[in-house]
């Protein structure tokens, strides 16, 4: 029976690596994977996963308004499908979360979703409060502090690398902008 499963942490763990390795796996043994990646998050390029130890694939571009379970679909008019990965799934909305567990349920095939758990407030992204609530199995990956802690929470850098909590809560960003900490000393940064 097939699950779905997301992989959630802090930035900086190693999400995105994990995916292209599953994806690898996967493809090595001849079987047949798509990968999402949300479009809002196009610093790859819109089609590409990129890891920042150098490895990449190719994915299908993610607007909010497909349909995840329809282009699975598609898909498997034309091939056999053995696992669908998602990088970036905080991203998601709650009907392509749903979508994912159909894609689970109803044509038993594994779906891997990769995400943060929450931003840099704290707060639940859309995508990761459904599948925290909806996928079969929750996996951590662990990343740590500068103190040497689990890193579990992200804060945000304003331009002279100060925390803050201004702004929309999706800017994309990557070590230039946010900073993986514990909870201790994500209190301790919002404080100052």
């Amino acid at each position: 029976m097939a699950k779905l499963y997301f992989y959630y942490s802090a930035m900086n763990a190693g999400k995105s690596t994990i995916l292209l390795q599953s994806n690898y796996n996967y493809r090595e043994r001849g079987m047949n994977t798509i990968i999402f990646a949300p479009l809002v998050d196009n610093r790859g390029g819109a089609k590409t996963i990129k890891s920042r130890i150098g490895i990449e694939a190719e994915a299908q571009a993610l607007s909010e308004r497909d349909n995840v379970l329809k282009i699975t679909e598609d898909f498997l008019q034309e091939t056999p499908l053995h696992c669908v990965l998602v990088d970036e799934a905080q991203f998601l909305s709650r009907d392509q979360v749903y979508q994912l567990t159909e894609i689970t349920d109803q044509h038993d095939i594994p779906v891997l979703a990769f995400g943060l758990r929450t931003d840099f407030r704290g707060e639940l992204f859309e995508g990761s409060r459904y599948l925290l609530a909806w996928a079969d199995n929750l996996k951590e990956i662990k990343t740590v502090c500068q103190c040497g802690r689990k890193a579990t929470m992200v804060v945000r850098l304003d331009t002279e690398g100060n925390p803050t909590q201004a702004g929309s809560q999706i800017e994309i960003g990557g070590n230039d902008r946010y900073l993986s900490l514990c909870r201790k000393h994500f209190k301790e940064a919002l404080v100052r």
